[in-house]
């Protein structure tokens, strides 16, 4: 049992392959879900799909544990944490609406996501070539959900303007761009604070993907002589130490 689990989480076989991008079309189905159901009443319904997820996520995380040769880095790693909290929001109704705040956490799966960059990178050759731009694209997608997610969960409540997650996405992408029409704010304290993490870490983010996008192309091989790990995508020679360089491409210009 436990050589099966490890050729699904860690295999290079076609169905260690597939069994990993079905899961990150799973984690993108949980966030789906939690969009979704901001339009709705969080009723029994609400309540069931949740308890589903969660233990489609438990017995995620007791897979990866058992099968893991460090099991406190495994639990200590970003992503181990995030799903303990997400595990934890899933069953956050069952002590009450106090802690439905927790439900933001579900946007940390993605994090899983970025594990599956190397895989990318074999297996597509349009990633390899703009990999740079899908992973500047990536972060601040999930910066935008994960700052939306909190913003939905601490203001619908209480904030008449936040009703659903569409209103949550607007306040965050103009406070993002620093648009800031003023039809929407947050209210207290902690929206202030709310939106000045959107404002700093979100324009970072954005500028980043704009450098990325309008930055002549580079292509990602070490140099093994220096060390030099970025050149032009026609590089003969290192340009940093003048060794003779060996990049493999598909023949494009």
């Amino acid at each position: 049992m436990k050589e099966r689990l490890i050729e699904l989480y860690e295999g290079e076989t076609p169905r260690g392959v597939r069994f990993r991008y079905a899961l990150l079309i799973f984690d993108i189905t949980t966030i789906l879900f939690l969009v979704g159901s901001s339009f709705t009443h969080h009723g029994l319904a609400v309540e069931i799909a949740d308890a589903v997820i969660g233990l489609a996520i438990v017995a995620d995380f007791t897979a990866r544990l058992w099968i893991s040769r460090n099991r406190l880095g495994e639990l200590l790693h970003p992503a181990g944490v995030a799903d303990l909290v997400v595990i934890a929001s899933l069953l956050a109704p069952l002590a009450g609406e106090g802690l439905a705040f927790l439900r933001v956490a579900r946007m940390l799966r993605l994090l899983r996501s970025y594990r599956l960059l190397s895989r990318l990178r074999q297996d597509f050759a349009f990633f390899r070539r703009n990999e740079q731009t899908i992973v500047a694209v990536t972060n601040l997608a999930v910066f935008v959900f994960v700052m939306t997610a909190l913003v939905y969960e601490t203001q619908h409540q209480t904030n008449d303007k936040i009703q659903n997650y569409v209103d949550a996405l607007y306040f965050t992408v103009t406070t993002l761009t620093t648009t800031g029409f003023g039809d929407v704010t947050l209210n207290g304290s902690a929206g202030k604070l709310i939106s000045v993490l959107i404002m700093i870490f979100g324009v970072s983010l954005f500028l980043r993907l704009v450098q990325v996008l309008f930055r002549p192309r580079k292509v990602e091989f070490e140099c093994p002589g220096c060390g030099l790990n970025r050149h032009e995508q026609d590089a003969v020679h290192c340009k940093a130490c003048g060794r003779l360089l060996h990049i493999v491409n598909e023949g494009e210009d």
